[in-house]
C-alpha cells in the first residue's frame, strides 16, 4: 500500500483507533486535525494548555506510522507515567533513562532493534550522548524513525519560563535526520517563545495549533495574606472543604516542611517535595502522591512539570509566584479531567519583596529587567479586579471577553464606576509624555509629584500635571491595570515596561469607547461542588476503593486504571454487562476485558445492597484547626531541649541567638509542649514576675522589665509569662 493510500486508510479508521487503543468516542477540539497533519509527514508546533491532550496528538500518529516514534521528555516521572498508562492500554512504549540497570538497558534496546517498540521516551541528554547517536543511527537504518516529539519544548527557549540548556541542542537533530519530521508540544508559550522555538528547532514550514488558554473548569481566587495563622487554617479550610488530591506550593524549602508537616498534624495526609531532598525521597514522595497514597503534596516549583495526574481537585500557591507563565502552568494541573478544580493564591507584599531580593541576585542586567517585569506583571494580575481567565489569556496573546463566572472578580462581582473620563487624562498623559514611560512616572505626574524625574524633564509643565490630584495612587493603578488588561493600553515587553498606545486608546479619548472599572476587592470563599447525586457518590467512592486496589496490585498510578471522571460516569450509568461497560467513557476493548468483570461486580453489588436512590447524607462539620502545632525550628529546639541543653548550649548547638531559644521554649509552652517551666527558672523568680504580671499586664515585656526594677532578664520574663497564659500554674 502506497504512504498516500495508507495515510487515507489510517486517517478514516482514526475514530476506530481512538476507542479501541484509548476508550475515547471523539477527539478534543483540534486533536483529529493535528493527527491528520502529522500522518502526512510534517512539522508540527502544538501549543495546547494542560489537560487538553497533547499527547495524543503524538501517541495516536505513533501506532498508525512505520518506524518508531522518539519522545523527547525532560523528566523521568513523565515518562514513566506515560508509559505505564500506554502499556496499560495496550500500546507497546518504553522509556531509557537513568532509573534502569544496565541488563533492563540491554534487554528494552534489544526490543526496539526487533520492531517490537512504537514509542520510546528518552531525556534530551541521553538522545543526545556520544554513546546513544550511533545507536539512533542504526534504528533509523534498521526500520526508521517516524517522527521525533519534543514535550516540554518551552524548555528551548530562553523567553520561557523553564529553559533548559540542554534543550538547545536538539537542533542537532534537524540536522542529522532531516527527512523526519519533528513536532514540537508545550502548555504555555508566549509568541516570543514561539517563534524562538521555531527557530531553535529549525521547523520547517510548520503547522501551528494553538488552542485557547481557556479552562471552564478551573476557579480562579487570589486572597489577602493577613498572619500566618490565618492563611493556614484558611488552607485548612480549603483542603477540607474541596477534598480529594492537591498540591500546595512555596517559594522556600523551610516553608514546605513547615506546611507539610502542620497539615499531617492537622489529619491531612501531606509529604514534602524540593530539591533540598535526595533523589529517592522526592520519586517516593512523588509516586505517593501520583499513587492517592496521600492526598497533598507540598513543594517548590520544582516539582510538577509533567506530572500525569488527572484528578488534582486544587492547587494552592501559598506564596507569590515569580511570573504568570509559571503560575499558568502550575495552576494547569489540576482539572485535567475537566471536572470541577480551585486554584487559589495568597498575596503579600512580604512575597514581592522575598522575590525582588532573589531578582537582585542575578548577575545579567537584562535578566533582571526581564525577572522584574515579569514579577510586575504577576503582582497586577493579583491586585486586579478584571475577570481572571482574561488576564491570564490576555497574557498569552489570546482574546477573551471576560465575565467567565468562574473566577472571584466575576463570580462575586465589585460596585462598578464610570472612569471614562480618568482613563482619558491617563492615556493623554502617556501620549504627551511621547510613550517613554511606565505606570509610576505617569501617576507622578498626574497627581503632580515634584518628583526629580518629573521636574527634569519638564513635565511639571504639560497640561496633564497635577490633574489627577483627586485620585490616590492606589486607584489610577487600578486604572491602568485595567487598561491593559482590557487592551485599551498595550506595555512593552523586553523589561522596561513602558506604556504604548493603540487604536483603542485613542478611541477612549475620543470618547468611543466607555471605561468602566470595578472600585473594590473583596475575597470569597468559593466550595466545589460535585455532580454526582448522594448514592452515585457513594458508589463512586466504592469505585475508587477497587481502583486503588487494582493501581497497587499492579504498581501504578491509579488514574492508570481508570480518570476520576470515569469512575463518575460508572456510577452514573452503572453497566451491568460488558458490552454496557465498554459504552463507558475511557472504557476500551483491552479495558473492558481487563477490568470489566471486577468493576460491574462492585457496582451489582452495590445496587443490591441499597438500591437506588439512597436518603442524603448530612454534610459533616468541618474539624477546627489545630493551632498548637510547634513550627520545625521550634521542633528542633524542643529535641535538644529533651535532651537536657541547657537554652546556652541549644543555641550553641544551633548557632542561634539565646534569645531566640528562649522565645522557642516560651512558644513550645504555651503550646504545651513537654517543657519544664521549674528547670528554667526558679520557682520563687516565678512568683515574682506572676506577681508583677498581675500588677502591670501581660501585653508587653519592657513595663514588667522596668517595673521588677531590671533584676530579671527579658528571656525569664518572656518564659514565664509564657507559663502563665498556657493556663498550667499549679502554685
Amino acid at each position: 500500500m502506497s504512504l498516500q493510500n495508507q495515510s487515507k486508510f489510517n486517517q478514516l479508521s482514526l475514530e476506530k483507533h481512538l476507542k479501541n487503543y484509548f476508550g475515547y468516542d471523539s477527539f478534543r477540539p483540534g486533536q483529529k486535525e493535528i493527527i491528520q497533519t502529522a500522518l502526512q509527514q510534517k512539522d508540527l508546533l502544538i501549543v495546547m494548555p494542560t489537560g487538553g491532550g497533547k499527547s495524543l496528538c503524538f501517541q495516536l500518529p505513533a501506532l498508525l506510522k512505520s518506524g518508531l516514534t522518539i519522545v523527547v521528555s525532560p523528566l523521568i516521572s513523565l515518562m514513566q507515567d506515560q508509559v505505564e498508562s500506554l502499556q496499560d492500554n495496550g500500546i507497546t512504549a518504553t522509556f531509557l533513562n537513568s532509573s534502569l540497570g544496565l541488563t533492563e538497558t540491554r534487554r528494552r534496546e534489544t526490543d526496539i532493534m526487533q520492531g517490537k517498540i512504537k514509542l520510546l521516551y528518552v531525556a534530551p541528554e541521553r538522545l543526545l550522548s556520544d554513546k546513544f547517536l550511533p545507536f539512533l543511527e542504526l534504528i533509523n537504518a534498521q526500520q526508521g524513525i517516524s517522527t521525533f516529539a519534543i514535550d516540554e519544548a518551552h524548555c528551548v527557549s530562553e523567553w520561557g519560563h523553564d529553559f533548559r540548556p540542554e534543550y538547545r541542542q536538539l537542533q542537532m537533530l534537524r540536522e542529522s535526520y532531516p527527512d523526519v519530521p519533528m513536532m514540537a508540544l508545550t502548555a504555555t508559550a508566549t509568541k516570543r517563545v514561539r517563534e524562538d522555538i521555531i527557530a531553535q528547532l529549525n521547523l520547517q514550514k510548520p503547522y501551528i495549533h494553538i488552542a485557547s488558554f481557556f479552562r471552564s473548569n478551573l476557579y480562579y481566587e487570589v486572597r489577602q495574606k493577613t498572619n500566618a495563622k490565618n492563611t493556614f487554617a484558611e488552607t485548612l479550610q480549603i483542603i477540607r472543604t474541596v477534598g480529594g488530591s492537591g498540591i500546595i506550593y512555596c517559594n522556600s524549602r523551610k516553608r514546605v516542611d513547615e506546611i507539610a508537616y502542620k497539615l499531617r498534624q492537622n489529619n491531612v495526609s501531606a509529604l514534602p517535595y524540593h530539591a533540598g531532598m535526595n533523589d529517592e525521597d522526592r520519586t517516593t514522595n512523588q509516586t505517593k502522591f501520583i499513587r492517592d497514597d496521600v492526598d497533598v503534596i507540598v513543594a517548590t516549583v520544582a516539582f510538577g512539570m509533567g506530572i500525569d495526574k488527572p484528578d488534582v481537585r486544587f492547587v494552592i500557591h501559598y506564596d507569590l509566584p515569580k511570573n504568570i507563565e509559571g503560575y499558568y502552568q502550575e495552576t494547569g494541573r489540576s482539572g485535567r479531567d475537566g471536572e470541577a478544580a480551585q486554584c487559589i493564591l495568597f498575596f503579600s507584599y512580604g512575597d514581592k519583596k522575598n522575590i525582588e531580593y532573589l531578582i537582585g541576585q542575578k548577575g545579567d542586567e537584562q535578566e533582571q529587567r526581564i525577572a522584574e517585569q515579569q514579577l510586575r506583571r504577576m503582582i497586577n494580575y493579583a491586585e486586579a479586579t478584571d475577570c481572571r481567565h482574561r488576564i491570564l489569556l490576555g497574557y498569552f496573546g489570546e482574546d477573551f471577553p471576560g465575565n467567565c463566572g468562574n473566577c472571584d472578580n466575576c463570580k462575586y462581582p465589585k460596585p462598578i464606576e464610570d472612569w471614562t473620563i480618568e482613563a482619558m487624562k491617563f492615556l493623554s498623559c502617556v501620549a504627551r509624555t511621547k510613550e517613554r514611560f511606565g505606570m509610576t512616572h505617569i501617576i507622578e505626574v498626574l497627581r503632580g509629584s515634584k518628583n526629580q524625574k518629573v521636574l527634569e524633564r519638564k513635565h511639571d509643565k504639560l497640561s496633564t500635571y497635577g490633574i489627577g490630584k483627586d485620585r490616590t495612587v492606589e486607584q489610577w493603578k487600578n486604572l491602568a491595570r485595567s487598561l491593559l488588561h482590557r487592551g485599551l493600553m498595550e506595555e512593552t515587553t523586553d523589561g522596561y515596561s513602558v506604556l504604548k498606545l493603540n487604536q483603542n486608546s485613542w478611541d477612549v479619548m475620543g470618547k468611543k469607547i466607555k471605561v468602566e472599572i470595578a472600585i473594590e476587592k473583596k475575597h470569597q470563599i468559593e466550595k466545589t461542588t460535585t455532580s454526582l447525586a448522594t448514592d452515585e457518590q457513594r458508589l463512586f467512592e466504592e469505585l475508587r476503593g477497587l481502583r486503588k486496589r487494582i493501581a497497587d496490585e499492579q504498581m501504578v498510578a491509579p488514574y492508570v486504571v481508570f480518570h476520576d471522571s470515569n469512575l463518575r460516569d460508572m456510577a452514573q450509568k452503572r453497566p451491568q454487562k460488558l458490552d454496557e461497560f465498554i459504552e463507558i467513557s475511557g472504557v476500551g476493548s483491552r479495558k473492558r476485558d481487563k477490568y470489566g468483570k471486577q468493576f460491574i461486580e462492585v457496582i451489582r453489588n452495590y445496587c443490591a445492597e441499597y438500591g437506588l436512590p439512597t436518603k442524603s447524607e448530612p454534610i459533616r462539620e468541618l474539624a477546627k484547626v489545630v493551632d498548637n502545632v510547634p513550627s520545625l525550628t521550634q521542633i528542633e529546639t524542643l529535641e535538644l531541649y529533651k535532651k537536657g541543653l541547657s537554652i546556652d548550649a541549644i543555641a550553641n548547638e544551633r548557632g542561634l541567638k539565646t534569645s531566640t531559644i528562649a522565645s522557642h521554649l516560651a512558644e513550645l509552652i504555651e503550646k504545651e509542649q513537654p517543657v519544664d517551666i521549674d528547670k528554667l527558672v526558679k520557682p520563687e523568680i516565678q512568683k515574682e514576675i506572676i506577681a508583677a504580671i498581675e500588677e502591670v499586664g501581660d501585653e508587653k515585656l519592657t513595663p514588667l522589665y522596668e517595673y521588677l526594677q531590671e533584676r530579671y532578664s527579658y528571656d525569664d520574663i518572656k518564659l514565664v509569662r509564657a507559663f502563665l497564659r498556657s493556663d498550667r500554674l499549679d502554685f
